[in-house]
């Protein structure tokens, strides 16, 4: 006979605490009345339960069943379900539970002989109840799908990080990393330094807007991102930030640092010291210096031990001259005592820093030297001592420039160290995510005319705030020849390089990656944007049969790219009108026109030295480079920012 009693919910098991309250619920549904009877797995009635809900005061691990039957006799049975109890001495569950998973026990690091035997637990209450998946560095196990992971006859290839995945169809969560050490002799075995993650950010600024202007910090800060790169850092790279522009860059790198996350901050620019603090110029800081008006370094790396990361390095390719050494100092708390930073000074105290020209390649001395050797798998601080040793052979800088080191290191962390992400935790997600919205490139797009030329739209980023666009004609119409673009964008986005002595270097980055493209645009200064960017795409072509000149145009619509997605712009409204006012005419002060091929570029001869990296009252007529680096007279530099300070 055909059941005519239909189960459309069946009860779900669940892991609960002693004594917790737990309901299980059965639906059916069919032509007649239905009645419901539980059982428990010893084949008993569970006495009075005759209704679709059973709630019950967990007090050990027991099966249940649900009967559903109907007044001609017919019956059908639920899925048997098990209600796990754990009487564990930890903290109960939250107040509003819902029954997603909770872990109350983490596995916990082992050090094990070999040939002998161990385990690991995880434990997490849940309903439904939560399923296991166990990793190790970061890779699933397979068929280990219970609260234990059995480890039988310990063998070196068992040695690594373990941790569990527990879920539900409410969430997923993961437990605490436990590190397992199989020790293969008498003496203990220090466990290799690894980090959880690597993260860095770049800052390089050269187009100031009251002080002189600079050209290595663009070839300096490309070049060390694409070394961090190899690392296996997540690099975003920045360059001509204000002050609160890189204020808000700065709390988005700090956002990404957690435990045991390399962290690597790096600024090539203008800056000065005082009272041992040392400050960093942003493009729109007025004359005369004001602490004020700059980024303290020591801030920053407060805010980076604050993360409880496994290691912080800040490298300063900035001069620390002496400013201001009278006025009060502002409240900063002390250094913590970690052992875990990495200070890399380009020069020592009230002293300056150099940039030179290497053949047609402005560069940083100490950044020169920095990239030299920044791959090698030592520890962080003989990399910096081999910084050191090189610039201080450089007769350039003779007498001039000697790299300071500080550090609190207690374990010798490299830069190479491997990183061991422990599974695929939430922290782990929050970074890729946030490192991706501060780098992901727009598609590449095909765009189609009506005259039936198609045309190919391709992204590169340069930094993480400069955008190239590229143009390309795949394919012409039957009656079009002689097809040419140009682009434009809008809103009108700075070209931070037009005019500088960092041309032709800017372009040298772009040349293996537009050699085939029939037109590029070049957009900088992206952590401005508002508003989605608009690419305008003209194609000019000539008619074949009238040889008439036409022209048809396309909007791209891109969003915004790169680190606009972070909106760094104006998050403060604290500036002063002034310096307000500074900004804009930095925007706006040159338009955008996309180079074609084919169109000859004119260049000025112009005149040009190395300057140092420490920004003047007055700028200095520039005279014809020569080998040796300019040294600027500190006295003067003073006396005239006396004079500036008591006439305002």
């Amino acid at each position: 006979m055909i059941s005519d009693i239909v189960i459309v919910h069946h009860p779900v098991s669940a892991c609960v605490p002693v004594n917790h309250l737990v309901t299980l619920s059965v639906r059916a549904e069919s032509t007649s009345d239905l009645n419901y009877q539980w059982f428990t797995d010893d084949e008993c009635e569970v006495w009075g339960e005759t209704k679709a809900d059973l709630t019950i005061k967990a007090k050990k691990t027991q099966c249940y069943v649900c009967r559903v039957n109907n007044h001609s006799g017919t019956c059908v049975f639920s899925d048997w379900v098990k209600v796990k109890v754990h009487d564990i001495p930890t903290p109960g569950l939250p107040a509003q539970w819902q029954g997603d998973p909770h872990i109350v026990i983490n596995p916990t690091s082992l050090r094990v002989q070999p040939a002998a035997n161990a385990a690991l637990s995880c434990v997490a209450y849940g309903k439904p109840a939560p399923q296991y998946q166990w990793y190790k560095n970061g890779l699933p196990l397979f068929n280990e799908t219970s609260d234990t992971l059995q480890i039988d006859g310990a063998s070196a290839e068992d040695q690594g990080s373990y941790l569990c995945s527990v879920s539900n169809v409410l969430k997923e969560c993961w437990s605490d990393a436990a590190e397992v050490d199989v020790v293969l002799n008498d003496r203990p075995t220090p466990a290799a330094l690894t980090a959880s993650d690597k993260v860095a950010l770049l800052i390089g600024n050269l187009n100031y807007n009251h002080h002189p202007s600079l050209m290595a910090p663009v070839m300096d800060v490309h070049e060390l991102a694409n070394l961090l790169q190899q690392l296996g850092f997540r690099v975003v790279s920045l360059l001509d930030l204000t002050k609160e522009e890189m204020q808000a860059a700065i709390e988005k790198f700090i956002q990404l640092l957690d435990r045991g996350v390399y962290g690597l901050f790096y600024y090539a620019g203008h800056g000065y010291e005082r009272a041992g603090r040392n400050y960093l110029v942003a493009i729109d800081t007025p004359q005369p210096y004001r602490p004020e008006n700059c980024v303290c370094v020591q801030r920053v790396m407060l805010k980076m031990q604050d993360k409880e990361t496994a290691l912080n390095i800040v490298l300063l390719d900035t001069c620390r001259k002496w400013c201001n050494q009278g006025e009060a100092l502002s409240a900063i708390r002390p250094q913590l005592p970690k052992g875990n930073t990495v200070y890399g000074f380009a020069t020592c105290e009230d002293a300056e820093a150099f940039e030179v020209q290497d053949g047609r390649k402005s560069t940083g001395i100490f950044t020169k030297y920095l990239n030299k050797h920044i791959l090698r798998v030592d520890k962080v601080t003989h990399v910096l001592e081999k910084v050191s040793e090189d610039l201080g052979r450089d007769q350039l800088v003779t007498d001039k420039q000697a790299v300071e080191v500080k550090h609190t290191l207690k374990e010798p962390r490299s830069l190479a160290d491997p990183v061991h992400t422990k599974g695929h935790t939430r922290e782990l997600h929050r970074r890729e995510a946030c490192w991706r919205q501060a780098n992901e490139l727009p598609k590449k797009r095909r765009l189609m005319f009506l005259c039936g030329a198609e045309v190919e739209i391709s992204f590169s980023a340069l930094f993480s705030n400069v955008l190239v666009v590229f143009a390309k004609v795949k394919s012409t119409g039957l009656g079009t020849q002689d097809c040419t673009i140009r682009m434009s964008s809008k809103p009108t986005m700075e070209d931070m390089f037009s005019g500088s002595g960092s041309f032709e270097e800017m372009d040298s980055l772009m040349s293996g990656s537009s050699c085939n493209s029939d037109c590029t645009l070049r957009l900088c200064g992206l952590q401005k944007l508002k508003h989605s960017l608009v690419i305008k795409v003209d194609l000019h072509f000539t008619h074949t049969k009238s040889l008439r000149r036409s022209t048809e145009s396309q909007k791209l619509f891109i969003g915004k790219p790169l680190v606009a997605s972070c909106d760094l712009f104006n998050q403060k409204c604290g500036a002063t009108a002034g310096t307000q006012q500074d900004t804009v005419a930095a925007t706006q002060s040159m338009d955008k026109v996309a180079s074609c091929k084919g169109l000859q570029k004119h260049h000025v001869a112009g005149t040009c030295r190395p300057f140092t990296r420490k920004a003047e009252c007055q700028a200095k007529v520039g005279v014809t480079r020569w080998n040796q680096p300019e040294e600027n007279d500190e006295n003067e530099l003073c006396q005239a920012m006396s004079a500036f300070a008591l006439g305002h």
